[in-house]
């Protein structure tokens, strides 16, 4: 036997250095570039063996093939050279942009990027466009499947298959289909789907899509499910068509067991950058509910409303919101939330104007109706259709001269109703006012601003001394003067280490003179154009504000904040009669009167009008109040208080207050007294729990007038709210409704959401 150690040395190292390379071939993966036929390029493949064998290339151990964006790893591989064709099997992984496929066999054409997966399971990344009403998640939709075949590369039609943005291991929703089609970045659609609570089967669907992407999609939405006591069981749906990416019209409707059938619209379009268009339409055919005598009373009509907002050539622009009701009694009857029903006036206004150098130029048309009461109905109606403006600001003529020119002149086709007066159907008004500015300013600290204004204003037709519509015409020239004195401001300021504060009291005096307003009563009055009389009076205010700036933004030229500001003003008249224009024992209502406060407190001759208070806090950030009065010193009492307050004490948590009350006598001034809150916690669509409860409670009748009741939860995929709602509108409706909504993540909503309640 021969001595091992007699071998040469050089032997034993070239045996070592095999055995070296070949434990290297085994555990590192070999590369290799594989032609891609009709594609320009090549995928790169990785396994830990591979052999050739004519077109075919065989891999295994961790194979990887990457080619542009795609990556395909599996334990197995064979690829065809010619055809694109790979096989692979074994623990299969296909990603491709948002997408992510695991299956145990794949069959792939890489020249035609289209393949079929089978045993699947996998992810697709979905995109979406935030909206307040619907929960959002960041999760991708989850989906398994016997069979998956890629179309396109975007395309995937699946065999046998639930879909779900859950986690795929507990999910709290899925949707099963046998049949479905997944384009990335667009939609989902399914075919004879049901969709399962918990595993438990509560909606059947023959044919459902959902959009996981940016782009709109045409179909049904998801049905709305209610109860109410006053219109039964509610049921409805609607379908959504996107007519261009600028255009979308949804049209739906609604069962009411009790009542009858419902019918919607809604159309929004943006067909330019500066222009906006939505419209939508409300009808209810009203079988009507049974009366005391067993008799049916419909309620049946319908309501519309269209907002336009569009810049034109030219320098042109046109607005319009335009409203239509058909009766009080059916808004107090079908509109949804105690705010909605409680407006009593329906207007609509529409204007083309173009303004240039100062000049502004334009026609107009408007109406407004105020319903009085629902039964009867009485309502007034006002009519300005149509009407045309030319003005111009105040313009200095000459250079070195403190001296400006401005005016306007106005034509209108004018039209009233109500239950005592009924015009002719067109009344001409035409008015022409030029006017003359002379800014005074002695030193750095008084400023005097008189304006001289000559207004000649004539109408097509008056009223007789016994209150009836002739067809006379009338005309009104007045001389009028107005002086605003600023007198000296007041200010102090504080500096501290982390803010700058200041205090400053700012009076104004304001005198006004106006003459040659005769026979105020035979004046059709319009708008508050025709509420001119003559008068002599003057205000004065004073207005403490109070101002705070960072002192780490005063170095830096940062902005000063106001976080509070409270003036207090008061008239005095010269005239307490108007020039003949009051009447006593009646309400008043003149422009004299409403410059100062909103409500009405002439009924008799006064020099002194209320004194009206009104503070303003708004530190900005979690807090926000208003406080409004006005105290009659004539009557020595306060006739009317507005309260409003808006807080974010912590975190999620809101609370809005307010309370409104009028204390006059009846002749001026129904009394009221209301109170509304809005209490809460979070969103409905927020994660987690979430709670709100709001009412309107009227303190002098005794009796709340609408309640809500919201509560949601919300996971990471899915969400359920529930929500109680009572409305109490006197004989017209008393209802209580319950809502409950199910939201689905990235989807929808199957149910009645309501947004929160506006306070005032």
């Amino acid at each position: 036997m021969r001595d091992p150690s007699a071998v040469p040395f050089a032997g034993r190292l070239r045996t070592v250095l095999r055995l070296i390379l070949l434990s290297v071939l085994f555990v590192a993966p070999l590369r290799a570039q594989v032609p891609v036929p009709g594609r320009r390029g090549t995928a790169q493949l990785e396994a830990r063996q591979q052999r050739i064998e004519g077109k075919m290339f065989y891999a295994e151990g961790d194979v990887e093939i990457r080619f542009g964006k795609l990556r395909l790893r599996a334990d197995r591989v064979e690829y065809n050279s010619d055809t694109g064709e790979a096989l692979a099997r074994g623990h299969v992984q296909f990603d491709a942009d948002v997408q992510h496929i695991e299956a145990e066999e794949v069959h792939y054409n890489l020249r035609a990027g289209r393949g079929r997966f089978t045993w699947v399971r996998g992810s697709v990344r979905v995109l979406r466009r935030p909206r307040a009403e619907v929960l959002a998640s960041d999760n991708p939709l989850y989906f398994e499947a016997e069979e998956i075949e890629k179309l396109d590369e975007r395309t995937y039609r699946i065999r046998s298959a639930w879909l779900t943005i859950c986690e795929p291991t507990k999910p709290s929703w899925q949707f099963f289909a046998p049949r479905a089609t997944v384009t990335v970045e667009e939609s989902v659609a399914l075919v004879h789907a049901n969709f399962r609570l918990f595993r438990i089967p509560l909606i059947y669907l023959p044919y459902a899509t959902a959009p996981i992407g940016r782009q709109r999609q045409s179909g049904f939405l998801i049905p709305r499910v209610a109860n109410s006591s006053s219109k039964g069981f509610t049921v409805g749906d609607s379908f959504f068509w996107a007519v261009r990416d600028w255009a979308d019209i949804t049209l739906g409707g609604e069962l009411l067991s009790r009542r009858g059938f419902s019918h919607m619209g809604e159309l929004r379009a943006k067909p330019w950058a500066e222009a906006r268009l939505q419209a939508s339409y409300l009808a209810v055919n009203d079988r009507g509910l049974r009366g005391p005598d067993g008799r049916r009373v419909s309620q049946s009509g319908y309501e519309t409303h269209i907002e336009l907002d569009a810049r034109l050539a030219g320098g042109w622009r046109a607005v319009a919101d335009l409203n239509q009701l058909s009766s009080l009694a059916f808004r107090l009857a079908f509109a949804p939330t105690f705010e909605q029903a409680a407006q009593s006036e329906v207007r609509s206004t529409a204007s083309l104007t173009n303004n240039s150098r100062g000049f502004s130029l334009g026609f107009s048309a408007g109406s407004y109706k105020n319903f009085l009461s629902a039964a009867p109905e009485t309502a007034v109606v006002l009519r300005d259709a149509p009407g045309v403006r030319f003005s111009s600001v105040e313009q200095a003529p000459w250079k070195h001269w403190p001296v400006y020119l401005g005016f306007h002149v106005s034509a209108a086709a004018l039209h009233r109703s109500d239950p005592d007066l009924e015009t002719p159907a067109a009344v001409q008004r035409l008015e022409i006012a030029p006017r003359l500015t002379i800014p005074l300013r002695w030193g750095p600290w008084i400023s005097l601003i008189p304006t001289f204004l000559v207004r000649s204003t004539r109408y097509g037709a008056q009223l007789d001394p016994a209150g009836n519509v002739t067809g006379m015409a009338l005309r009104r020239n007045t001389a009028e003067i107005t002086v605003d004195l600023r007198p000296p401001a007041l200010a102090r300021v504080w500096e501290r280490p982390r803010s700058k504060w200041k205090h400053s009291i700012e009076p104004k005096i304001v005198y006004r003179y106006v003459n040659g307003v005769h026979n105020f009563g035979r004046f059709l009055r319009f708008d508050e154009t025709d509420l001119l009389t003559d008068t002599n009076e003057f205000e004065y205010s004073i207005t403490q504000r109070f101002f705070r700036r960072p002192q780490g933004d005063s170095t830096a030229g940062g902005q000063s904040y106001e976080i509070m500001s409270w003036r207090v003003a008061q008239k005095y008249y010269f005239d307490p009669a108007f020039g003949g224009a009051l009447v006593e024992g009646r309400r008043n209502v003149f422009q004299a009167l409403n410059s100062v406060t909103p409500f009405a407190f002439a009924d008799r001759p006064r020099r002194f009008s209320p004194i009206t208070s009104d503070l303003q806090i708004t530190p900005g950030g979690r807090y926000d109040a208003q406080f409004r009065v006005d105290y009659d010193t004539t009557r020595s009492r306060v006739t009317a208080f507005g309260a409003l307050l808006k807080m974010r004490p912590y975190r999620e948590t809101f609370l809005t207050l307010a309370h409104f009350s009028t204390r006059a006598t009846d002749a001026l001034q129904l009394r009221s007294n209301q109170v509304r809150a809005w209490v809460g916690y979070g969103e409905i669509t927020r994660r987690g729990w979430n709670v709100a409860f709001g009412l309107s409670y009227d303190v002098r009748q005794g009796f709340l007038q609408s309640q809500v009741i919201q509560v949601s939860y919300n996971g990471s995929c899915c969400g359920i709210g529930f929500e109680y709602r009572r409305l109490a509108l006197g004989p017209v409706r008393s209802e209580n409704q319950f809502r409950v909504t199910l939201f689905i993540a990235n989807i929808g909503t199957f149910g009645t959401a309501r947004r929160p309640e506006k306070i005032f």
